[in-house]
């Protein structure tokens, strides 16, 4: 017997499997906030270095704009220096003060800022950037607080896929609730960058369970035929949160009380949990059959299909699942053990990391297209709804295979575009990101799906634990791609589209999963 078989008669997507669905919807609401926080916690604004004499008022009588100009050196284009000084005031200059022809090199010496910078505060009130001086050559800091973030919900993703198929989905879930918001929490008081560093870290390790519980959670509730709806729906939480994050980050702009903002929606899912549902394919897996069977009666009763559940004893569970040997723990090696499990562990693993690296290299690099960064987050965001909304139509009518392959494939190409367009292009460099970023969450939609119908039940919270912690080591890679401009300005572009085609690539390598049940043993898999 089938799970699908039991799942069609008590009802395989009514009120029960809705109510999961809705509950997922609100818990996942905080995720994208914090994968998209540094965008704006992080942000650079206009600085200078701090003049100690203009500070005292050594300058007489000058005005600001005089002081500064006799203190900071132009770079190239007439642009106010961020990161030199001159090493004694330039008073000749008054003189000549609109002439945006003298540069950083002119003979006069220069050094770099010995007092610190000042900020302008016209766009944000507060980042850690300004707080802790992270700019110049301590720019780098900024991409590695995203990166320590992402590293954490790499190894989230490994711990709690792992414990997820051994102590069930349900449990982890509000495991990662409770502790992502606690750390969540506790990184708005940081008082140093390491101590935010390390914060982010847990925040990030913690928080990932949320992801891949909750997605995993909706697949094995749901019927054959409702699968591909309820996967794109869980993904349009992603890009809700991408949409509502942009107002959070316009209207608060302390970068604490930011991180305080998009931190306190998880209550939402800790209150919510309590009718959150065990996984019955897990509980029957692992030999749990009267506690499958107490959630089927919950789930026909909600439904209103009792009368066809009484036709199902506990006992006839015991039928849909038969391993190589009973009470088996399964861990990740079983992702590699046999010859068809290695095959599609390493072809999934490639894609969930080249798209991940494609997908938020565009959506970190939102001050590389020439649009305000509000702007650019926004259309970034709403992007997204295009591109899961024709996923809708694809799957069904071409399969899993096909559009997963056409959506890197297409990602590839847009961002190849980019190459050539010259920087100067700002707003066709922009449009060309835009469409790419359409492409790239239709893939990403796709991935989570297509993955999660391939593994097997017994290890499916490994499979997908495994994948999103390599999807997590690209995006952790992605903010450092991006400083690679400093080498060649086209380099990241060029790795990005590189990462899209390997991905395109790995996918024509799987098989199809349209319209058939998902697969229950490691067996099933390998076709024993």
């Amino acid at each position: 017997m089938k799970f699908e078989t039991i799942l069609s008669d008590i009802g395989g997507f009514g009120r029960f499997q809705k109510m999961i669905v809705a509950i997922n919807f609100i818990s996942r609401f905080t995720l994208p906030c914090h994968f998209l926080l540094n965008n704006f916690i992080a942000a650079t604004p206009g600085h200078h270095c701090r003049i100690p004499s203009v500070d005292n008022g050594l300058f007489g009588n000058l005005t600001l704009a005089d002081k500064l100009v006799v203190s900071i050196p132009l770079e190239e284009g007439g642009i106010p220096s961020s990161c030199r000084m001159y090493a004694e005031p330039q008073y000749h200059l008054l003189s000549n003060k609109s002439d945006v022809t003298r540069v950083v090199n002119i003979s006069a010496p220069t050094l770099p800022c010995v007092d610190g910078w000042i900020y302008d505060n016209t766009t944000f009130k507060s980042t850690m950037t300004a707080e802790w001086d992270l700019v110049c050559d301590q720019r780098s800091r900024t991409r590695a607080a995203a990166t320590v973030f992402f590293i954490g919900v790499m190894f989230g993703a490994l711990t709690f896929g792992s414990l997820s198929d051994r102590f069930g989905r349900k449990i982890m879930l509000l495991t990662s609730y409770l502790s992502g918001m606690v750390f969540g929490l506790a990184s708005a008081f940081s008082v140093s960058f390491l101590m935010f560093g390390v914060l982010r870290f847990l925040t990030g390790f913690c928080m990932t369970g949320i992801v891949i519980v909750s997605a995993v959670l909706c697949v094995e509730w749901v019927d054959i035929e409702h699968r591909k709806l309820v996967g794109i729906f869980e993904n349009f939480s992603w890009t809700f949160g991408s949409i509502t994050f942009v107002a959070f980050a316009y209207l608060v702009t302390d970068w604490r009380w930011l991180t305080i903002s998009v931190t306190l929606p998880v209550i939402l899912g800790i209150i919510t949990w309590r009718w959150m549902p065990e996984s019955a394919r897990w509980l029957i897996a692992n030999g749990k059959l009267e506690e499958a069977h107490a959630c089927l009666e919950k789930c026909a009763k909600m439904n209103g299909t009792e009368a066809a559940f009484k036709k199902i004893p506990p006992e006839m569970l015991s039928s849909i699942v038969v391993t190589e040997r009973k009470g088996r723990v399964y861990s990740y090696v079983d992702l590699f053990r046999t010859p068809k499990m290695r095959q599609l562990s390493l072809a999934t693993g490639l894609i969930w990391f080249s798209n991940a690296v494609a997908f938020y290299g565009i959506t970190f690099n939102i001050s590389g297209f020439g649009l305000n960064a509000y702007l650019t987050q926004l259309l970034y965001s709403s992007a997204e709804v295009p591109g899961k909304l024709s996923i809708y139509f694809l799957l069904d009518r071409i399969g899993r295979k096909r559009t997963q392959v056409g959506m890197l494939t297409m990602l590839g190409i847009s961002l190849g575009i980019n190459i050539v367009v010259p920087k100067e292009m700002s707003r066709m460099r922009s449009a060309v990101a835009i469409i790419g970023k359409v492409f790239a969450s239709g893939s990403f939609a796709t991935t989570i799906l297509y993955s999660s119908e391939l593994f097997p039940t017994v290890i499916r919270q490994n499979g997908m634990g495994y994948n999103s912690s390599l999807a997590r080591m690209g995006v952790a890679i992605a903010p450092l791609i991006l400083l690679l401009d400093e080498v060649w300005q086209q380099l990241p572009q060029l790795i990005l589209c590189s990462s899209a085609a390997l991905g395109a690539i790995m996918a024509s390598t799987l098989s199809e999963t349209r319209n058939r049940c998902l697969p229950e043993t490691i067996e099933d898999v390998e076709g024993i």
